[in-house]
């Protein structure tokens, strides 16, 4: 039997703000307030990345301009992972970098080979102000880095360069959800 609720199961789904909007290109403030607000914002947090069909969500991508995201993303072993981190900050990286493929909600339909190493460690806290540690390898190693990124006002497409980023910028101004 479980003990506690399915994350985003009492959210709500909340736009998704996209490639462009001055919260997205600004560093996030620190959460200094552990209290309800911040537990609703990360339940809704949830639902969000689950409605978008992600695989991590900050804050920002919400229009919250505060140092939270949320993660439900598997690693190169097909490990599942499923969390939040509060107040995040990257302490490591290291092994091989990988360029592979990478997308984001903020930039719906598109990706772009990225270069990110595939160890990282993030520690932060959780909802309720508990120190915690987070390790990740591979695919969730990359998730962990794009989500720390998110927070420090920069996106995938900022880590891209020469003709990816070209070709990238090129299909930003053709999407859809441009217009």
């Amino acid at each position: 039997m479980r003990n506690a609720s399915i994350p985003g199961a009492h959210g709500r789904v909340r736009p998704l703000t996209l490639l462009g909007d001055p919260v997205l290109h600004a560093p996030c403030a620190q959460v200094t307030d552990f209290g309800p607000e911040l537990a609703t914002l990360v339940e809704d947090l949830f639902t969000t990345m689950y409605a978008a069909q992600g695989v991590g969500l900050a804050a920002n991508q919400v229009g919250e301009s505060l140092r939270v995201f949320v993660y439900d993303c598997p690693d190169d072993e097909d490990v599942r992972h499923l969390g939040h981190v509060v107040n995040p900050r990257l302490v490591e990286t290291d092994g091989v970098v990988i360029r592979g493929p990478e997308g984001c909600l903020s930039l719906p339909g598109l990706e772009a080979g990225t270069e990110r190493y595939d160890h990282a460690v993030v520690e932060g806290f959780t909802v309720t102000g508990e120190p915690v540690t987070i390790h990740g390898t591979g695919f969730f190693a990359r998730c962990l880095q794009h989500e720390c990124d998110h927070l420090e006002g920069k996106v995938y497409a900022d880590r891209v360069g020469g003709w990816r980023h070209r070709r990238l910028m090129r299909q930003v101004a053709r999407a859809s959800w441009r217009r």
